[in-house]
């Protein structure tokens, strides 16, 4: 049996990333397809799509693909500086369009509708991001605000911090938002502990706090629709 590499060139015309993309569409292609449709040529030894196979090896998974930096990418045989250039600035490019907020709606009226806002932008995060959607009197937001980033399992805040930005934006209430980099949105005890902190605090200063929403992979824990709020 001939241990020759196969070669995109070797394969049926139909089952060619490019070729294929085009008949099938995007969505019928492997993620190393896709990959080799960026890599354009392969080398000497290898297809595009076989070291395609072997970058997204290396990364683990596609989510950690954007992870490898451009040093990381050119240890693979048969990617030079370009070519991870074109890795990295596609990369880029997707993650961009995955955080890029859609249409703001007209107000927010459901916990679903605040963690929307959120949720691409928020669910790989490695670390704690705590933010708030600040809202006017019709509950049409006013701006989304970055109070802190900490580490792997826990965010700083305080009230001072929290309560700052919507007293001088005059907003009327807030939703709290952080995610939980382990893809679990489950509140542990601390979470509980600040909620409830901040909703005093909120009470005193005239800003409810409306909902306190934490991101997961793909979920989300509202704690007003639990009854905690």
């Amino acid at each position: 049996m001939s241990n020759d590499p196969i070669m995109i060139r070797d394969l049926p015309f139909e089952e060619r990333p490019r070729e294929k993309l085009k008949t099938l569409g995007s969505g019928a292609l492997s993620n190393a397809e896709l990959l080799a449709i960026l890599l354009r040529t392969g080398s000497r030894n290898e297809s595009a799509v076989q070291i395609a196979t072997r970058i997204l090896s290396q990364s683990g998974s596609l989510r950690n693909l954007p992870n490898l930096s451009l040093e990381e990418l050119q240890e693979n045989k048969g990617i030079g500086p370009d070519k991870a250039v074109m890795i990295k600035a596609a990369l880029e490019l997707g993650c961009r369009l995955a955080t890029t907020p859609r249409k703001e709606v007209g107000s927010i009226t459901t916990p679903r509708q605040a963690a929307d806002l959120f949720t691409e932008e928020l669910r790989y995060k490695k670390k704690e991001y705590f933010k708030i959607l600040l809202l006017n009197t019709k509950n049409h937001v006013i701006s989304r605000e970055e109070i802190s980033v900490g580490s792997l399992s826990a965010s700083i805040v305080h009230p001072r911090e929290i309560f700052s930005i919507p007293m001088r934006k005059s907003a009327a209430s807030v939703i709290l938002i952080h995610n939980h980099p382990s893809g679990d949105p489950s509140p542990s005890q601390e979470d509980l502990e600040v909620t409830r902190r901040l909703v005093d605090a909120g009470n005193i200063l005239g800003i409810a706090v409306r909902d306190h929403i934490i991101i997961g992979d793909g979920c989300f824990f509202s704690f007003r629709e639990k009854g905690l709020i």
